[in-house]
């Protein structure tokens, strides 16, 4: 059945009508062998088709969760529609999990099938199995473990069987919107994950939102670099769904080691970035920087102040606006050069990013702009716009998004984008959707706290990470924390002071910075009222994935985090 742009039933329905449409356009490029591989949309639809046969002759269907394990390859999303084409629902899991987060996903979720890439995930999997009610089916796409019991079936199998694309696509286009197409675990920064069900028209209202952005940029035919990991709600929305459809070509990134290289070998349209990369980056250009002699220091400097009152005024005059366009040719145009010089948007999302750091690029000349989501949205809610990119905001709510600003401050939204609710958890579903005192109709409470300012949403706190002092103050932590990681000296922070009579933190300084810390926090509490100023600090440890104490995107687990360095945030509060 022909649809409109954007009238597809189902995310599977949408995948298999565009590779009808686009059968030899390129749809993934992935590095392997020593070489960029391409494959069709053609291609895809087939492998689809088969992989979804193969799982049906064993027994998948309609409501049944396979969790899905693996780095960012063209399997993934192969794997991810075939999942949803049968009814059944996807479990994206981070390849970067625990054998106890895997048992805890697959225990709470019910998934008894798995697609995983590698026989090392493989292994740590069937590790999270025994942990939990074990496994029927298991699929891996490189070659399996040697192991005992249950059967690791390889991906070439799948691959054999016979598939009917048009069939399946027939089977999609009568599937209902609201059924569920992905369950997506939260971060866990705050407790144990929560699985999030997000129906197909969840995903599809974000398309939708986004369409109007997209097609002002024209990005049909371009390249997107895809790099954050496709078991993260944005990136498998995004990278997975939404950008392929629009027509861009997805080039998965070979790490975060060889993303320099790749932005010009590859010249993106688009990139997605959490804050940190955004830290990095910085870093890397004043470094550079450093090695130059003083005229080209002074000529970059200038060009970032003259960048910079574009933005935030005063008005440039003559002289300096001739200035600022002959430094645009002598410097912008090659740090944009080093970014591929095609970019049309570096997206941050994920975390708070500083308007200093997001600054620092815009005056630079690229196109940075900060999104605002959550993975119960679907997960995008607003996004900045190239041409009116208000830096210190999140943007307009996209299209078909009612957003609102509660009595307390609490950001609310309603839409199609939004969850059916929480896995198994009635009650921390009805906590989260519900309607405001007095009304009817329910709204996804956020948890954040904002402002809406001609029509563009600003993130001011996070509602329940207030930390509440002896003397009564209630502060942001994760104001503070972002103030102190945009110091070149730290690598993490966590602030720390419930309860007691001010405020301590704990930060991981950055390489080589170790005596350095100190600074940083002198000039951060300059910026300050005193309530939240840090009284003292201590160096400790990193925050990582292997001591459980980080997420996949770089979030710091704050409850777990707190409890683990007890000692340490006892001794600075003594």
């Amino acid at each position: 059945m022909p649809y409109a742009d954007g009238g597809w039933p189902t995310l599977p329905a949408m995948m298999l009508a565009r590779a009808a449409e686009w059968a030899d356009r390129p749809l993934f490029r992935h590095w392997q062998g020593g070489a960029w591989q391409s494959l069709r949309w053609g291609d895809f639809a087939l492998q689809i088709a088969s992989v979804a046969a193969f799982l049906r002759a064993r027994g998948i269907g309609p409501g049944d969760r396979v969790m899905l394990v693996s780095e960012n390859r063209p399997e993934f999303p192969i794997a991810d529609t075939a999942i949803m084409a049968l009814g059944a629902i996807t479990v994206p899991t981070y390849t970067t999990n625990l054998a106890t987060d895997h048992a805890h996903i697959l225990r709470d979720s019910g998934a008894r099938a798995a697609i995983v890439s590698t026989a090392k995930l493989a292994e740590r999997v069937l590790e999270g199995a025994a942990l939990a009610e074990g496994l029927d089916l298991l699929v891996c796409i490189e070659p399996p473990p040697a192991q005992d019991g249950l059967t690791c079936h390889d991906w070439s199998e799948a691959l054999a069987a016979p598939g009917d694309v048009a069939a399946l696509l027939a089977e999609c286009e009568a599937a209902a919107p609201d059924s569920l197409a992905c369950l997506i675990y939260t971060s866990g920064t705050g407790g144990l994950p929560k699985g999030v069900m997000l129906p197909h028209r969840a995903l599809l209202a974000n398309r939708a939102g986004v369409l109007p952005l997209a097609r002002r940029l024209e990005l049909d035919g371009k390249p997107y670099l895809s790099f954050l990991p496709l078991s993260h709600s944005y990136e498998h929305t995004v990278g997975g769904f939404l950008l392929p459809s629009l027509g861009m070509e997805v080039v998965y990134s070979r790490g975060a080691d060889r993303l320099s290289h790749e932005f010009t070998e590859i010249a993106p349209a688009v990139v997605t970035a959490v804050p940190r990369l955004f830290e990095v980056l910085r870093g890397r250009i004043l470094a550079g920087l450093e090695k130059e002699g003083a005229f080209k220091r002074a000529l970059f400097d200038r060009a970032l102040a003259l960048g910079l009152r574009r933005m935030d005024g005063p008005p440039l005059g003559l002289l300096d606006r001739l200035q600022d366009a002959v430094l645009d040719r002598l410097v912008r145009e090659k740090v944009r050069a080093r970014f591929g010089g095609r970019l049309q948007a570096l997206v941050s999302g994920g975390a708070r990013l500083d308007p200093d750091l997001s600054g620092f690029f815009i005056a630079l000349g690229l196109p940075v702009i900060q999104g605002y989501g959550q993975t119960e949205a679907g997960p995008v809610v607003s996004v900045n716009l190239p041409w009116a990119n208000r830096r210190e905001t999140v943007g307009p709510p996209l299209a078909g998004v009612a957003c609102r600003i509660a009595e307390d401050g609490e950001v609310l939204i309603q839409g199609d984008l939004v969850m059916t609710g929480y896995w198994k958890n009635p009650d921390a579903t009805t906590a989260a959707l519900k309607p405001p005192p007095g009304e009817t109709g329910a709204w996804l409470h956020t948890g954040d706290v904002g402002v809406i300012e001609g029509g563009y949403l600003r993130i001011t706190d996070r509602k329940r990470d207030f930390i509440k002092t002896l003397g009564g103050d209630m502060v942001s932590p994760a104001k503070l924390e972002s103030l102190l990681m945009a110091e070149p000296e730290v690598h993490q922070a966590l602030v720390a002071g419930e309860g007691r009579p001010a405020l301590v933190a704990l930060i991981v300084p950055a390489e080589g910075m170790e005596g350095r810390v100190a600074d940083a926090v002198r000039r951060v509490n300059a910026k300050l009222p005193t309530i939240e100023r840090i009284r003292h600090h201590a160096v400790t440890e990193p925050f990582t994935i292997e001591n459980g104490l980080l997420t996949p995107t770089m979030k710091v687990k704050r409850r777990m985090a707190i409890e683990a360095r007890a000692a340490a945030i006892e001794a600075l509060s003594g």
